[in-house]
């Protein structure tokens, strides 16, 4: 089940559906050789989605879109979907890891800053989770990439068998890369932002009480000010503008 937040589809779910679901979606693709991609939403995304028609029609095409954003799933409980929940993107992205060896998936991982910060990012998570399966890792360069280099990239993740790859390349970037990959990659693959930086450790996760009263993004503005100031300033009060109307329009509509 859907909900439209302001302009953007996200799923009701939780961390259990969710990941039965992007398991299926990761078997499929490995039987039939299709493709499928996730997005991981927040505040931020749901504005870029509001302010542009075309990425609109990328993430309200998405296989599955996720509430990350602890604001996105307090939107749909206003809305009447009592059930709505929470999914962070690094929580599921942790769960596949762990079910990478039992359910013999294997994981690839395209994006992060540097091939250094991947090669600290498979380490850790080597080391958390002993059976998972890593075929597959790609730092790409700040550039777009050449038509011949993009062909070379979908060889090689469909050469490693890739079943579910984490694409860190930061929004909207990677969700653009996600829908115009879907038909040519044979995995699922998942939108995780800056999470690489988290695994190696050169980002801080929000404390656990920052995160459950939704003010996460503050933690990360605190940390990255500079970076980070302009983004804020320009999504989260006009997400509060914008939900405020359609929430009004909702009660309306339910007195009527």
């Amino acid at each position: 089940m859907k909900t439209k937040i302001i302009s953007m589809d996200v799923d009701v779910i939780n961390l259990n559906s969710a990941l039965k679901t992007v398991e299926a979606f990761a078997i499929a693709s490995k039987n039939k050789k299709l493709g499928a991609y996730v997005c991981v939403a927040n505040v931020h995304m749901c504005m870029e989605v509001f302010d542009c028609n075309e990425f609109s029609t990328v993430v309200n095409n998405a296989d599955l879109v996720i509430p990350d954003g602890k604001p996105l799933s307090w939107a749909q409980k206003l809305l009447g979907h009592s059930e709505a929940e929470q999914v962070r993107g690094q929580d599921i992205m942790n769960a596949l890891c762990q079910a990478s060896g039992t359910k013999n998936l294997n994981i690839g991982l395209y994006g992060g800053s540097s091939d250094a910060l991947l090669a600290q990012v498979v380490t850790k998570l080597t080391a958390s989770y002993s059976d998972i399966n890593i075929t597959y890792t790609y730092s790409p360069p700040f550039r777009p990439l050449t038509v011949d280099e993009d062909v070379e990239v979908i060889k090689q993740i469909n050469a490693a068998q890739v079943n579910v790859l984490f694409v860190g390349i930061g929004c909207p970037k990677q969700e653009r890369w996600m829908a115009a990959h879907k038909d040519s990659l044979h995995c699922v693959m998942l939108g995780v932002g800056a999470a690489y930086d988290f695994i190696a450790g050169s980002k801080k996760h929000a404390p656990v009480w920052l995160q459950k009263i939704g003010m996460e993004w503050l933690f990360r503005l605190l940390s990255e000010p500079k970076r980070l100031w302009k983004r804020y300033l320009s999504t989260n009060p006009r997400f509060i503008w914008h939900f405020s109307k359609q929430l009004l329009m909702f009660k309306l509509g339910r007195k009527g």
